[in-house]
């Protein structure tokens, strides 16, 4: 297995990942398009409630709060260090000239496939700008390394890794948030689905033509066991629903890429499945012990495993 796909899948246990590597990068760039799994500071400045710019966020991070939405590193972070860069790989919004030569973090709190998609909680940098960034940073490219040669930048671009994660808002904050928006009612979670892989598929498609040729691809996470969801459906337990709906969408983007991979001549997609096990089901077949809070727009958790160990929670701006 390449050193590529090793770094791809360990993205999956990106949480407990304690390795550092130390040794010349394995590609020349890493590109990464996302949500807020992935976002390292490119909301700091928008008008927006999806907002990680204060305490605790950062409280185990080097550098403190920098807009990640977690206490140290995220997925991003670690995969950059993987693959051998001796840093993080800078955000779109404070990346310098010379610094995008080694990628670029395009990532955005509350960002979805869709552009509608969290538009209740202000800005937000949509799949589709993220895309208009990254050519903005193609163009810098040319004049940078390029010697005023597209054709040079996409050569190099062709080495490059590409992360992209979408499609988690585009279930908590649009299809299952009906109090803004209307499509659960107009779509069923299977046409939905359909839906959004197709314009998944155009937005990855325009990325291979930018000069993608290495993507790896997380599907959505079971959203149904997060405690903002399950404070919307109003239960202690992990929604079935919710998850049902994601195991359609995960499903139907593992078919899409095998078909971008065939299409598209040179390409290599790689789908990175997230963790299993969180139906009502399994809660209740685990001895997992859960408490769960409400207090103002904060609900918080705790959770103690198998193992002992205990896991908190918090998730705000949930009205």
């Amino acid at each position: 297995m390449s050193a590529f796909v090793q770094a791809l899948i360990l993205m999956v246990f990106s949480a407990t990942l304690l390795c550092f590597v130390r040794s010349a990068p394995q590609v020349p760039c890493y590109f990464v398009f996302g949500d807020s799994s992935m976002d390292n500071g490119n909301n700091n400045h928008l008008v927006t409630t999806a907002k990680a710019n204060y305490p605790p966020y950062g409280i185990d991070f080097p550098d403190g709060t920098t807009g990640r939405f977690s206490n140290g590193r995220n997925t991003a972070d670690v995969v950059a260090q993987l693959l051998g860069f001796e840093n993080s790989i800078p955000p779109f919004a404070t990346a310098r000239r010379e610094e995008i030569v080694r990628g670029v973090n395009y990532a955005s709190g509350a960002a979805g496939i869709r552009d509608e998609t969290a538009e209740h909680m202000g800005g937000r940098i949509c799949m589709n700008r993220q895309l208009t960034n990254h050519a903005i940073t193609i163009l810098r490219l040319v004049n940078l390394i390029g010697n005023g040669s597209l054709a040079t930048v996409r050569q190099h671009l062709n080495k490059c890794i590409y992360t992209v994660a979408m499609g988690n808002n585009d279930y908590i904050n649009n299809y299952f948030y009906s109090k803004y928006y209307q499509t659960s009612i107009l779509y069923t979670p299977e046409q939905y689905a359909k839906i959004l892989i197709k314009q998944y598929s155009k937005q990855l498609s325009k990325l291979y033509k930018y000069g993608a040729r290495k993507f790896g691809i997380p599907g959505a996470g079971y959203i149904g066991c997060t405690p903002a969801m399950m404070k919307r459906f109003n239960t202690n337990t992990c929604v079935d629903a919710v998850n049902g709906a994601i195991i359609q969408f995960n499903a139907k983007l593992v078919t899409a890429l095998g078909d971008l991979e065939s299409k598209l001549s040179g390409s290599k997609f790689i789908f990175i499945d997230p963790p299993r096990g969180y139906s009502s089901e399994d809660r209740r077949k685990s001895t997992r012990i859960i408490y769960y809070h409400q207090e103002r727009d904060c609900w918080s958790g705790i959770e103690k495993g198998l193992n002992g160990n205990v896991f908190k929670y918090e998730t705000r701006h949930l009205r």
